[in-house]
């Protein structure tokens, strides 16, 4: 009675039940995969965004496919900032970003089509593909100690079938940190536009480049592209305000495909309406108070960076992989655990969590990755636990 899209009754991890008995046992945990960033101990301008979220105009009811004129330039603004022009009328607001996927997945794929997703890249990907009857197929990235993280083009056209309708490209990466080169950008633009396929590029992590080189030349996918492209992003990240729920679609590309894109998510978000007035009447407000929330996460994790940097720089089997941006880091660590007993190790004897590589679907054992966002006492306590237990001189 009940559709097959998931492994409903897949068993809990080692991980999550070592985790539920600590926090019942009344355990103290040194979280360095807290990300979200309403827990951190940032200082929001509370009263500017309780204001903005108060306007009387979010009394009237203005159902829009699209979004609220007002919103709508206001994000076409931001973009402006940056040197793209955008019209209005290519923008879509959405609840979140993980609704924009679902909709470009109704949008571009049938059951049983396939998606080209980044690996290692953030398993909610994997999901939202299976919801939609779709398959996530993965292209690797590869981590070349010059060059950073590179995006295999080879293989990646080598994945490409006549089921696939998109390849999906995340700048920065989540967790690896890595923006989309303007190399990669175009020859991803002309990979899709020869095959027929759609790029839908994930910005949310945009903002928030690392404070040391590699610099970074490209921080939206929208300009220039001549195949089928959707751009994502949203205040999640941008603002550090999940719970406000305010994420978009950028529609860019050559006509006649975008134009068709345009018509069709119209009516397919004419189904929905999803998002409340509220924010659609605040979004202006809020993105001018973005810069101030921007530079404190900035700094922490910019702070935490430097820390993580620096303890395992005096180790001999473990290292810091590059990272050009975002809220994450990875550890590489070199001996002879598995990903799984490492976590569980550290939980146990350190009361310290973090993600084992596995969850982000990297290819081979030995890797940690940790948010770059908890307190700075609380994130370096953590990692003096991970030194202490898998480091050598």
């Amino acid at each position: 009675m009940f559709s097959n899209r998931l492994d409903w009754n897949a068993p809990a991890n080692a991980l999550g039940v070592r985790l539920s008995e600590k926090r019942a046992g009344g355990d103290t945990l040194l979280d360095l995969t807290q990300s979200n960033p309403t827990q951190v101990g940032l200082d929001y301008p509370a009263e500017a965004i309780l204001a903005a979220l108060s306007r009387p105009a979010a009394m009237v009811y203005q159902p829009d496919p699209r979004g609220l004129m007002a919103a709508r330039q206001s994000i076409a603004d931001y973009y402006s900032e940056q040197g793209v022009d955008i019209a209005p009328d290519a923008l879509f607001l959405t609840a979140s970003t993980s609704e924009a996927y679902s909709m470009l997945f109704k949008l571009l794929g049938d059951p049983g089509d396939e998606v080209l997703v980044p690996r290692p890249g953030y398993p909610l990907l994997s999901y939202l593909t299976a919801f939609e009857g779709l398959d996530a197929v993965a292209y690797p990235l590869r981590c070349d100690d010059t060059l950073g993280w590179r995006i295999d083009l080879d293989l990646l056209q080598a994945l490409i079938t006549p089921k696939t309708r998109a390849v999906v490209l995340v700048s920065p990466n989540n967790p690896t940190g890595a923006y989309a080169s303007p190399e990669e950008l175009e020859a991803l633009d002309q990979i899709c536009r020869r095959h027929s396929l759609a790029m839908i590029v994930d910005e949310v992590f945009a903002d928030f480049p690392a404070a040391v080189p590699p610099a970074i030349e490209t921080r939206t996918a929208l300009a220039g592209r001549t195949a089928l492209t959707f751009v994502l992003n949203g205040f999640s990240k941008m603002l550090a305000l999940p719970q406000v729920k305010l994420g978009w679609i950028a529609v860019g590309g050559a006509a006649p495909s975008a134009r068709e894109a345009l018509v069709r998510l119209e009516t397919l978000l004419d189904f929905y309406l999803s998002v409340a007035a509220p924010v659609q009447h605040a979004a202006a407000r809020l993105l001018a108070l973005r810069k101030e929330i921007q530079r404190q996460i900035v700094a922490r994790i910019s702070q935490n960076s430097l820390v993580l940097r620096d303890r395992v720089a005096q180790t001999a089997n473990c290292r810091m992989l590059p990272r050009q941006g975002g809220w994450y880091g990875v550890l590489e660590i070199t001996d002879t655990l598995g990903d799984e007993e490492r976590v569980l190790r550290l939980l146990a004897r350190g009361n310290t969590v973090v993600h084992p590589g596995y969850f982000y679907d990297f290819d081979r054992e030995g890797f940690v990755v940790v948010s770059l966002l908890p307190r700075p006492e609380i994130f370096a306590a953590g990692v003096s636990n991970i030194i202490a237990l898998f480091g050598r001189e």
